[in-house]
């Protein structure tokens, strides 16, 4: 089979959740056209790199984001930005209403991009990640009866819908079972209660953030919560005793799931009749897991740490125009996640750490090649190497090491302030440590486990 990169029109969608935002979506696939999600906290220049690296001849956006959606498309193909409501000087999706499609407009379900969400993979900057009609069908397939979710059964989509785990987990997992969902734009925590008490939700989808606020933050007392069966929290790794305390104040099962963009997304659930402390889940069906020694290329046997590899149809086709990147993230049909874990004898993946170089904050990735790249290109600095740290409410941030150019006198302060409007808020390093060199190894590669250690002592 032809898995040449097959993208038709590409159409960028840039909007916080709401129900229009499943409307487009939907209507676009429906039409044979790629969907490329952006990030609604993303910079003009963020933006842009996606717009310009995707191709994307069409932007739909909200009123409120039209400044940055127009000076994002600048040297784009954009041709037209749409608005999600009325806007002046614009054409809203309203517009473009005509007689309904009746059905699915002829594609390859195999090889036509249906999905072109960016992410940084194992290590990197963004990438146009190619999710096929299969691979995202499939996966929704794959995931329901794992999620058991129910007709008619509703939940409060707080997830963002441009991020593969609130776009396929959520939005098209509950629309293909004909279940609801409450949007919210953002993210706010009596408002989540609320909207928990009001629909009595019983299956709750979360990343490990709002886990420690379910756990600890004294709000969630003033809220009858009683309707709770199920709390499932993904994105990134949730401790085993954060999930205990949310169980036990909330009277519920809380459980995991494991997967990432390029798998588009999910791989592993935790069965909710068999949870078991700190796994991520066991594999989804037609899904096949291996624990591969980074060093030897030799299977483990249980309970031994090695790199998560995964079969399945929901692998993604590859990265857009990146071949090199794709060999080297996808052998022989299996996906290296660059996630360090171990299966035990029952099948349960427990993630142990992480080989690949990503900072993961609140679930969301960020490439210390990107941020790196950011700071190399401020007047007076001469190197810059990014790690991630442990935070209690994030679960990770970035933090930055700096060298100056001699004579330079440039401020931790100056450093951020020239970032901020480069760089989304959750990319930015929770603090800048000056250092003489950044250790390398001979080859020129930084050596994060040194600047890691030197956090750690």
């Amino acid at each position: 089979m032809n898995r040449d990169n097959i993208l038709f029109t590409v159409i960028g969608l840039l909007a916080p959740n709401s129900p229009d935002y499943a409307v487009v979506f939907h209507a676009a696939a429906l039409a044979g056209a790629t969907v490329t999600t952006l990030n609604p906290t993303y910079t003009a220049i963020e933006a842009a790199h996606q717009l310009k690296d995707s191709g994307a001849v069409l932007l739909v956006t909200i009123p409120a984001f039209l400044p940055l959606a127009t000076t994002a498309t600048e040297g784009s193909a954009v041709r037209e930005v749409l608005t999600i409501g009325d806007a002046p000087g614009h054409r809203s999706i309203d517009d473009l209403l005509g007689p309904p499609l009746t059905a699915q407009v002829r594609v390859d379900l195999e090889s036509h991009v249906l999905a072109l969400p960016y992410s940084s993979g194992t290590t990197g900057l963004p990438k146009g990640v190619m999710l096929s009609h299969r691979n995202m069908v499939v996966n929704v397939d794959q995931g329901l009866p794992l999620l058991d979710v129910q007709a008619g059964e509703t939940t409060v989509a707080f997830l963002p819908f441009f991020h593969i785990y609130g776009m396929n987990v959520l939005m098209n997992s509950y629309l293909a079972r004909g279940a609801a969902l409450v949007t919210m734009p953002r993210f706010d925590l009596e408002a989540l209660l609320g909207h928990v008490q009001r629909h009595r939700v019983e299956k709750l989808f979360i990343a490990p953030p709002v886990a420690i606020a379910l756990a600890k933050h004294p709000m969630i007392d003033q809220f009858d919560l009683t309707s709770l069966k199920t709390v499932m929290s993904a994105a990134a790794p949730l401790g085993a005793d954060v999930a205990g305390a949310v169980s036990a104040r909330l009277g519920c099962t809380v459980i995991q799931g494991y997967g990432m963009t390029e798998l588009s997304p999910l791989t592993h659930v935790v069965p909710h009749r068999a949870p078991r402390p700190g796994a991520v889940g066991v594999s989804a069906p037609n899904t096949v897991t291996r624990i591969v020694d980074p060093e030897t290329g030799q299977d483990c046997g249980p309970d031994e740490p090695g790199e998560v590899w995964v079969k399945g149809p929901q692998v993604m086709i590859g990265y857009h125009n990146r071949p090199e990147a794709t060999a080297a993230m996808i052998q022989n049909g299996w996906l290296r996640t660059g996630d360090l874990g171990a299966v035990d004898a029952d099948g349960y993946l427990f993630i142990r750490d992480r080989l690949k170089e990503l900072i993961k904050v609140k679930g969301f990735q960020v490439a210390p090649a990107e941020v790196e790249a950011e700071l190399l290109g401020l007047p007076g600095v001469a190197d810059a190497a990014v790690i991630g740290v442990p935070d209690d409410e994030a679960g990770e941030r970035p933090l930055a090491f700096v060298v100056r150019q001699p004579g330079s006198d440039i401020t931790a302060e100056a450093i951020l302030d020239a970032l901020r409007p480069r760089l989304a808020s959750y990319k930015l390093p929770s603090g800048i440590t000056f250092i003489d060199a950044v250790p390398k190894s001979a080859s020129g590669k930084i050596l994060r486990r040194v600047l890691r250690d030197r956090v750690a002592g």
